[in-house]
């Protein structure tokens, strides 16, 4: 004889069966869509061999310090979402971009202390040339690929020389700044230039007319890699706080 099962059963049966399934895709939507951050940050950072062991030594804690350093972690939690996503970029000749640290989320202490303690385990390279194009033309690739969402991207390119190799770099930067990105500048005044040779201009002022563009775009200058560290700081604090740039400076 043919089992009849009442509505009110069928109706229970349905939202027995409804909530099991929300419990069971919930994790899965929520790793699908990762959580937010308030900023995507590009360290992108020159390896050219302009940028010997000891500088580029320099260059590393610089970037190593300044993550942890308990200021900068401070602004990455008095933002909105208390997140941002951090990509770490090396870059040469346009023939040379290497991704040395993948998206990481930091949100707090822990996190960039851990950031900060995998850098220093990971190889360093130094190669012939100065590819700013080449750089800006990967960073962008790394920033489309990111799991993460955020409603500022942002590339962070330092370096000691002039484009000398790869694509003109104006045009690179015109590309990255057309999908809304925010190119910032911490050019390196090193004693010794890219093979022997002055730039044209002062490296800051071709940062600020060549490389940097996009909303809030702004240069800090490393007088030299012993104030490097410094200057990552500071610029950390006003690309992760998304700080207004001074009228002077």
């Amino acid at each position: 004889m043919p089992c009849s099962i009442s509505p009110r059963l069928g109706r229970r049966a349905l939202l027995a069966a409804t909530a099991q399934a929300s419990t069971l895709l919930a994790p899965t939507l929520a790793r699908a869509e990762g959580d937010p951050v308030d900023v995507l940050l590009v360290l992108a950072v020159d390896v050219s061999r302009s940028v010997d062991e000891d500088e580029a030594g320099l260059q590393r804690e610089g970037y190593r310090n300044a993550v942890a350093d308990p200021v900068v972690v401070e602004a990455i939690r008095g933002g909105m979402m208390g997140a941002i996503g951090l990509a770490y970029v090396e870059w040469a000749g346009a023939e040379y971009q290497r991704l040395v640290l993948p998206w990481t989320r930091i949100a707090g202490a822990g996190d960039a202390q851990a950031w900060s303690e995998r850098l220093a385990e990971a190889p360093r390279a130094s190669l012939s040339w100065t590819s700013i194009s080449g750089a800006l033309d990967f960073s962008l690739k790394v920033l489309n690929d990111a799991p993460l969402e955020a409603t500022r991207r942002v590339i962070d390119v330092s370096g000691d020389g002039v484009n000398n190799s790869g694509g003109p770099v104006d045009l690179a930067r015109d590309r990255v700044v057309a999908e809304g990105i925010t190119i910032n500048g911490l050019p390196i005044v090193n004693d010794r230039p890219t093979f022997g040779r002055m730039p044209p201009v002062p490296l800051d002022d071709y940062y600020r007319e060549n490389v940097i563009g996009g909303p809030g775009a702004f240069v800090i200058v490393a007088e030299d890699f012993q104030s490097f560290g410094n200057a990552v700081k500071r610029k950390l604090i006003r690309e992760i706080a998304a700080l207004p740039v001074p009228s002077k400076g």
